[in-house]
């Protein structure tokens, strides 16, 4: 049998809309979790006390086997449809989900975006569709999730529906593909298994309508090696097993590497991915590599790996295109924030606005402003205060994007158009 497309997808949505529990069933009921794990979480969430979680437990566990060291790819974890094998990003209930959302963004193909039922969208809901839309996360699935909290009322989901759909409109996403599934990811109606309690919804369930909604994703094999490092670790017996996602090109045993901006080069000894080990990695996968002669402070997350006939892109600086999605006052020259670009989080230096844009059509409002605002789109000139790797949207779209944060919160999202090597 040929190996299925695989396929990255995210969660986003506010935080206490369901979205742990969502994944957990979905993982649960398309039998991707044995039988025994979920009978250790649902016992440990009946000594928490917090039996309704058990679903939820699935991703946050998950976190706390991955402290202790056990393996190396369970942020990661993989289902499959009749059509796909999607690998679920998930950062559940963090404060620093943004954080994590633009990291996951950047990496995912797809997202579910999981909007209570009950409670309609909220102001993180907009923040997610704006950072997808922004960060290049062309495809959705709604999920209409809590269904069994207003008594599966079509009323209520058509409400949600129509409203998700003019927010969806209102940041650019054509909504006649999209597809609304209401769900109780609870209860487990409509995730996996069809609903018997909403005879007026004829759709697909959620696990259909991600193979009816979704499209693989075009693998750019055929470009130079980018993998962005997300995590180093050092494993006794194998030695430095850096961790990422494949972003562009073709990783295999026995290549030569070269790690930017640490300008380290190494040897892959061999790849692994879900405890299999692989004779090449490409695009979209999800690997862990253990490389030869090279300690694990050498190298760091947020360094990027390609191969030194093609390295990647060390920048001194770089002409951004932005939309400020919110600022506690305004943004000006000299400004000094964070700039979150695929795994690598670096202050950079505001060194010009070039010009405020028409966030709709892209029009030039505006040469040379002093400031910018919550709601304005503008192209500015950065200056990086350490060495980073970003790559121009034309050449590697998937290393061209960025978010800005500060004081806890995303300012702005971009991509990169133009760009000056360091070296």
């Amino acid at each position: 049998m040929a190996e299925k497309p695989h396929i990255n997808i995210i969660t986003s949505g506010h935080v206490d809309h369901g979205k742990s529990t969502l994944i957990g069933r979905l993982l649960f009921d398309s039998g991707s979790i044995p039988e025994q794990e979920m009978r250790k979480l649902k016992e440990k969430a009946k000594e928490l006390k917090k039996e309704t979680f058990e679903f939820a437990f699935v991703m946050d566990n998950l976190k706390e086997e991955r402290e202790r060291g056990l393996t190396i790819d369970l942020m990661y974890k993989g289902f499959d449809t009749h059509k796909y094998y999607f690998t679920i990003i998930d950062c559940p209930g963090h404060r620093d989900f943004i954080k994590n959302m633009i990291t996951g963004a950047s990496q995912a193909d797809a997202a579910i975006l999981v909007v209570s039922a009950k409670d309609g969208i909220q102001d993180q809901t907009k923040e997610h569709v704006y950072l997808s839309k922004v960060l290049g996360i062309n495809q959705l699935i709604v999920a209409v999730n809590k269904m069994d909290a207003v008594n599966y009322d079509e009323h209520k989901f058509k409400e949600v529906k129509d409203s998700v759909s003019k927010l969806l409109q209102s940041v650019g996403y054509k909504t006649e593909k999209i597809l609304f599934v209401p769900v109780s990811a609870y209860v487990g109606d409509n995730v996996v298994k069809k609903s018997d309690k909403m005879h007026w919804y004829k759709g697909p369930t959620l696990v259909e309508a991600l193979d009816q909604g979704i499209e693989a994703p075009e693998k750019p094999v055929d470009k130079p090696l980018r993998l962005p490092v997300q995590d180093v670790y050092s494993i006794t017996g194998i030695g430095t097993v850096p961790v990422g996602r494949v972003e562009t090109g073709v990783i295999k045993p026995n290549d030569k590497i070269i790690f930017e901006p640490s300008g380290v080069t190494a040897e892959v000894k061999s790849i692994e991915m879900h405890h299999k080990q692989l004779p090449k990695a490409e695009p979209g996968d999800n690997i862990g590599f253990n490389v030869r002669g090279i300690a694990k402070t050498q190298i760091k997350s947020g360094d990027v790996v390609g191969h030194p006939d093609n390295p990647p892109t060390v920048v001194k600086e770089f002409t951004g295109q932005i939309i400020v999605l919110q600022h506690p006052t305004v943004i000006t020259k000299g400004y000094t924030p964070v700039f979150h670009m695929h795994t690598a989080h670096v202050a950079c230096k505001i060194i010009d606005i070039v010009k405020k844009l028409d966030p709709k059509t892209g029009a030039t409002l505006e040469e040379h402003p002093d400031m910018l605002k919550a709601g304005d789109a503008a192209i500015i000139k950065v200056q990086p205060t350490q060495p980073v790797v970003l790559e121009k949207q034309s050449d590697f779209p998937q290393l061209a994007k960025f978010a800005i944060r500060d004081m806890g919160k995303t300012i702005a999202a971009g991509v990169v158009i133009d760009l000056v090597k360091a070296k």
